[in-house]
């Protein structure tokens, strides 16, 4: 897909990765609406993007407000027109045993990593399909695929994410409209709680710096490429665990052990 003067909606805009793949797309020439709920964070990547002559267009949205999404489409939509593409990298993650999980962030977390980008595609589909032309790009995990323990709720939204996406990419066959899932292993984020950062290190669980993720999720842009898997050897794990899920669970039994005690505080 040709990004140069493509006009994008990324959520999730004032997070690590998303900060870092606005500035690559605005590098390829897009023009860019950013949307998150930290307003500071927005100007400031808002002010580098336009340093670039791209467009930029800062809204500070709260994603689980219906309301508060649907106004800030309707803006986009009179300001640019119509969108290229939709990114969808706005994410919440909880590390703890589910048993002891608050049923509010369960909800949350459903909600922004499943619901929020289902609705906003929703919004902007059927324009596109009009158009026959536009591109969703929905940000995944490997945990969509290999589901750990102690992040019971996250791996579900991912697993949800990943079947919305291929199933929508099956639908829009031939319709000028394509979707990506593009699943990194785990990054450097503050989306991580210090028991995380702990719990990677106890484990040498690899991290990828979001720079690194952000330039592999254009180039998956630019190629259309349906489901993408950052990071080796979790790819590879990715699918020896969707033919011999039992194998994997004997493989994860000892770093499991290890994962719970950060899980549940003891070493945090």
């Amino acid at each position: 897909m040709n990004i140069k003067n493509s006009k994008v909606i990324l959520t999730g805009a004032g997070g690590g990765i998303g900060s870092e793949i606005a500035l690559q797309l605005a590098a390829d020439g897009a023009d860019i609406a950013l949307l998150d709920r930290n307003k500071e964070a927005l100007e400031k990547l808002a002010g580098k993007i336009r340093a670039k002559g791209r467009e930029a267009i800062p809204l500070t949205v709260d994603l689980l407000n219906a309301e508060s999404r649907s106004l800030a489409l309707k803006q986009l939509t009179e300001e640019f027109g119509h969108i290229d593409i939709l990114i969808n990298a706005a994410g919440l993650m909880s590390y703890r045993p589910f048993s002891e999980e608050d049923p509010a962030m369960l909800e949350r977390i459903i909600q922004l990593n499943t619901i929020v980008p289902m609705m906003l595609t929703r919004a902007l589909l059927p324009e596109m399909q009009e158009r026959r032309s536009g591109k969703i790009v929905n940000i995944g995990s490997t945990f969509g695929s290999i589901a750990f323990a102690w992040f019971s709720a996250y791996s579900a939204s991912k697993f949800a994410l990943r079947g919305f996406s291929e199933a929508l990419r099956r639908e829009l066959a031939g319709s000028g409209v394509t979707v990506s899932y593009i699943a990194p292993r785990a990054v450097k984020t503050k989306l991580n709680t210090e028991a995380v950062y702990q719990m990677a290190q106890a484990t040498k669980m690899n991290m990828d710096t979001p720079e690194w993720v952000a330039k592999r999720v254009v180039e998956s842009i630019k190629h259309d490429r349906k489901e993408v898997y950052l990071g080796f050897p979790e790819s590879l794990f990715v699918r020896i665990n969707s033919l011999l899920p039992r194998l994997v669970d004997l493989a994860l039994r000892k770093q499991n052990h290890v994962m719970s005690t950060y899980a549940k505080g003891e070493q945090a």
